[in-house]
């Protein structure tokens, strides 16, 4: 990848599995869940992934996200969450609620273990410069490019239109990764398009204007997609209609027992995993795996002899115990606004600080000064 080599070593363990998903020459890597190397750039390495203020997140923003942001402090030396609020708004949204979710993010975040003096929490809009980089961005890239990756095509759908923001949100995604010169992304499988738009567009701007930014490598977790509780042909969703569908952060204990209880299975009492012809049970299965860090062999072998109805205590119990701490914080959090308050102000002035120069040494380059 154009002189992005991969040097110094570093020693870490995490429980969660990572994978580099690479392009061109950038290598290909596995995190093993114990001690492992991984070998970092000559690049000042930096990690960065956003999240929209959309409220509480669940269970399954937590397994599939969130433990992986937390593990990611403490293998790279550089790591940057952003609340990205202005992505958020190529939705309709009231601005009271909106302020609200953002702390209620923030909040959610710091009770999972985001440690803002081992990386940059901030929020996006707060830093001018993501605006001005994606439009210099914007024009560097086409319009049949942004109408084939699938934010547009999905949301629009669904709207049977879609407003301007909507169809450049990629790429105010791009610059928020550039803005940072980047190196890692922790990405979701369906938002591998959405970075390898940022790779072309860092390699349009360094093959036009000189070489300046890294092209950002992704990282995958290998977490399990969790399934909707009531419907376990669908992820689990915010937006679910189905009340009992969703189990968030802030669940009590006893919401989150009534929810798994009410879990749909199947008419087979066994406990296995079989993805494709069992998904109800298997979800169950793949929530206990992920929240007890034993492995789905282990699992199901501590299952035998249990009833689904049964095995559906067990994963509730084990939920519990995962999520009571983190609702017990986020809590004590959302009490103390102003704490959240000055650690925004305080993010975004951190950020300010490494996005300044690079907008300076950007504006240069394409002539504005």
């Amino acid at each position: 990848m154009n002189g992005f080599k991969m040097a110094l070593s570093i020693r870490f363990n995490v429980k969660s599995v990572f994978r580099y998903i690479t392009k061109n020459n950038c290598p290909r890597r596995l995190f093993k869940a114990q001690q492992s190397t991984v070998t970092t750039s000559t690049h000042d390495e930096r990690v960065f992934s956003g999240i929209q203020p959309t409220g509480v997140p669940h269970l399954g923003n937590y397994l599939g996200a969130l433990e992986s942001w937390v593990a990611l402090q403490g293998t790279f030396s550089s790591v940057m969450y952003s609340i990205v609020d202005l992505h958020s708004i190529t939705q309709t949204q009231d601005p009271q609620i909106l302020r609200e979710n953002i702390l209620d993010m923030v909040a959610s975040l710091l009770a999972c273990g985001i440690n803002p003096t081992r990386s940059i929490l901030f929020q996006q809009s707060q830093v001018s410069q993501h605006a001005e980089l994606s439009w210099i961005l914007g024009c560097l890239t086409s319009m049949p490019r942004l109408r084939h990756l699938p934010q547009w095509k999905m949301k629009s759908k669904q709207k049977n239109e879609g407003s301007v923001g909507l169809y450049t949100y990629p790429v105010l995604q791009a610059a928020d990764i550039l803005l940072y010169k980047s190196t890692h992304v922790p990405v979701g499988e369906d938002q591998i398009q959405h970075l390898e738009l940022a790779q072309d567009l860092a390699r349009i701007f360094n093959n036009q204007y000189g070489e300046f930014f890294p092209e950002p490598c992704a990282l995958l977790s290998s977490t399990r997609k969790v399934k909707s509780l009531r419907d376990p042909s669908t992820k689990m969703s915010k937006s679910d209609p189905q009340r009992l569908a969703t189990v968030f952060l802030t669940d009590t204990p006893d919401d989150i027992v009534l929810k798994i209880r009410r879990a749909v299975t199947d008419f087979n009492s066994n406990v296995t995993y079989e993805p494709e012809s069992r998904p109800g049970v298997s979800n169950l299965v793949s929530v206990h795996v992920a929240v007890s860090g034993q492995s789905v062999e282990e699992v199901v072998r501590l299952a035998d002899g249990l009833d689904t109805g049964q095995y559906k205590n067990v994963v509730a119990e084990a939920v519990v115990q995962k999520l009571e701490p983190i609702r017990q914080e986020i809590q004590r959090l959302r009490a103390d606004r102003g704490y959240l308050e000055s650690l925004l102000a305080e993010g975004a002035e951190k950020a300010r600080c490494l996005a300044a120069p690079v907008m300076m040494e950007v504006r240069k380059r394409v002539g504005f000064c």
